[in-house]
Formats: C-alpha cells, structure tokens, sequence
C-alpha cells in the first residue's frame, strides 16, 4: 500500500445500484425491481441468519472444531440478492464460499460444516437441492456449470446455470475456457463473480487492467457491475441475467462489487497485506446495515422486528453449534464411497488393502 487513501471505497461510475449506503432506494433505468414489504422483511432476516452462521463457523475453527472455514462476511447481499433470483429448476454451482446462497437453496448450514470438520465428502445431494457440492480447486466449477447449462439446452429446459467465483479465480484457464465455450454455444448461463478485491492477498490490480465485467465482450457475451453490497440490485440484475439465459439470449458475466471483510480463510491472516482503513470504510457499506436503515426509514419494520431477528439468529448459531459437535466421526471406509457412480475393481482393492492394514491395529 503506497497511498494515504483506502482502496475501493468510492463506487464505480458503471455500478448498478438500487440502495445506497445509507439505506436510500433510488433507480436504475435498466434495472428494477417491485418487492413487497414482507419479502424486504425476508431478505433482512435471511442476510442476519447467515451471518450468524457464518460467524458461529468461524468461532467453531478457532476453538478446533473445524479444519479451516472461509468466511463470507461482507459478502451476504450478493449471495442472498443473487440465490433468491434462482428459480427450483436452476442450478447452482458454487466455490467454498457460498454458504448464502446454500442457505437459499435449502441446505442445511450444518451440511456445510461436515466437509470442514473432516466428516464426509460434501454432504448434501446437488440433485435434491439444485446446489452442487462446494469446489475447493480454483475456478474448475465454472466448465462444470457450462457443460451443465448446456445439457439443460439440448434437454429444452426453461431453466439456466449459475456460477461463483471470485476476482482471483478470473485468472485460472478454466474460467476463461468456460467463457469460450459458452459464448460459442451459447449456454444457458450466468457468471457471477464476487469482486471482494483481494485473491487471497492479491490486490484487484494485479489482476486486471480493466474491470472485471468489462472481460465478457471480449468473449462475445454482456457484462454488467453491481454493487455487491446492495441486495436489491444483485436480485434484480440476477433475476434478469437468468430469465435471458433461459430465453435463449446466452451468457452474462455479472462483477458484484464488494468486500472480503474477514480473512481469505481462517488459516489467512489480512492485517499482514491491507490497512485497516480500508475495512473500516468499507463497515460504512455494510449489506446488512443499509437495509436496516431502509427498513427503518420506511417503517417496513420496527425494533421489536428487529430483536425478533436477533433472537432467532442467537438460536440459529446455538443449534449450528450443538448439532456439529454431534457429527459422528465416519467408519474408515467411507472414504471410498461415493467415489464412482458403479463398482470400480481397483479401488475395491485398495479399500481392501487398506482395512486389512487398519485391522492390524487394536481398535
């Protein structure tokens, strides 16, 4: 960091915003959106309730209880904006950081955390909730995505793909790759990159001349750059992206434009590569403080609202809590389950070979 001034806190001219930090909705002449109080209501609570899970997760890996855990904090509001524009046909392909948009597809938060506490493989059936399992190698769910959205294409689905990644990611070959093909194809598809400007400890700068969004017309295909932090804009620019996709009007890369407000991981330490100004200016932005202050000013909601949310929040963390801990350990052999759809001789052998060596130990 060579300059006095945080990086990153004045919005983009280009930025597709519907709420303003301080909780004022204004309008965009391509984007809109017609909520309901109720589902603003929802919204807020389903931005709280996720970061109290996050939040519990986070505690639980400190105290040893999982092996790592990356955190999503800052990031609610384009996981909740964008995973409640997804329709029960779409599907979701995720990296490791989407526990807001697991939650919008119903999985449980305690699912999430068996693969980190070293329990299982995954832990949720992509089928049962249209939410494939988490991808720890960077950038790889973005080919599986296309090649999905374009089986959805050739089976005549009304339905479309979605995508995450982060601004790092954008640098893997396999994410330029999917790019390419789903251009020429012109899959069903929508990728969304949430631009929290620091792969791992890699600042937005080094890698890319020009922002992110702008990368897609190279590829033949829109893009567009939201404000991550506003729910209401990732909703409506997601909403859209997706009904194109599935008209049959192809790919769209959305940029959301946020803040890693926590480390990259939990092994991750951020004081050691930014400033601590930058984070407290980007807390003025913070997702879940601007529709607060919109519920507020519009008397969508008041505090006996707002103590109801907390409780239930305080609730939520103490259930994730008891029932990981519960989590029982996995026979040994379990790790060869689920590893191909049909029988497979050679890895029946190892597993063979590796309970007999295991049998040799008192147990």
């Amino acid at each position: 960091m060579t300059s006095d001034a945080p990086r990153g806190v004045e919005a983009p001219p280009e930025l597709v915003q519907l709420l303003t930090p301080e909780g004022e909705r204004v309008e965009h002449p391509d984007y809109d959106i017609e909520l309901t109080d109720e589902e603003v209501r929802s919204l807020y609570r389903d931005l709280v309730l996720v970061r109290r899970v996050d939040l519990e997760a986070v505690a639980l890996q400190r105290q040893g209880e999982l092996g790592i855990w990356a955190s999503l904090l800052g990031q609610e509001a384009a996981q909740i904006g964008s995973g409640r524009a997804l329709t029960d046909a779409d599907m979701a392909f995720p990296t490791y950081r989407e526990h807001g948009v697991a939650w919008c597809r119903d999985v449980d938060p305690v699912r999430l955390l068996g693969l980190f506490r070293g329990v299982n493989h995954g832990g949720w059936d992509p089928a049962e909730h249209n939410f494939h399992l988490y991808t720890i190698v960077i950038g790889s769910q973005t080919l599986h995505a296309v090649g999905y959205a374009m089986g959805m294409q050739r089976d005549g689905a009304e339905a479309a793909t979605i995508v995450y990644f982060g601004d790092g990611a954008t640098s893997q070959g396999d994410v330029n790759e999917s790019f390419i093909w789903a251009s020429v194809f012109n899959a069903p598809v929508v990728f969304f990159c949430q631009n929290n400007q620091w792969a791992i400890s890699e600042p937005l700068e080094k890698q890319t001349r020009i922002p992110l969004y702008k990368r897609a017309s190279g590829f033949g295909f829109p893009g567009v750059r939201v404000d991550g932090n506003d729910v209401f804009a990732c909703l409506a620019v997601t909403r859209k992206a997706l009904q194109n996709a599935r008209e049959g009007q192809g790919p769209m890369l959305i940029e959301a434009f946020t803040y890693r407000m926590g480390a990259h991981t939990t092994s991750d330490d951020p004081t050691r590569y930014r400033v601590a100004d930058e984070l407290e200016a980007w807390k003025l932005k913070d997702p879940i403080e601007r529709l607060k202050a919109y519920l507020f000013k519009n008397q969508i909601a008041d505090q006996e609202f707002f103590d109801k949310i907390d409780a239930e929040a305080d609730a939520l963390g103490k259930d994730v809590r008891r029932r990981c801990l519960e989590m029982p350990d996995p026979e040994p052999e379990a790790l060869f389950q689920h590893v191909y759809a049909a029988p497979h001789a050679l890895l029946d052998e190892e597993r063979d070979q590796y309970l007999t060596y295991l049998a040799g130990f008192e147990r």
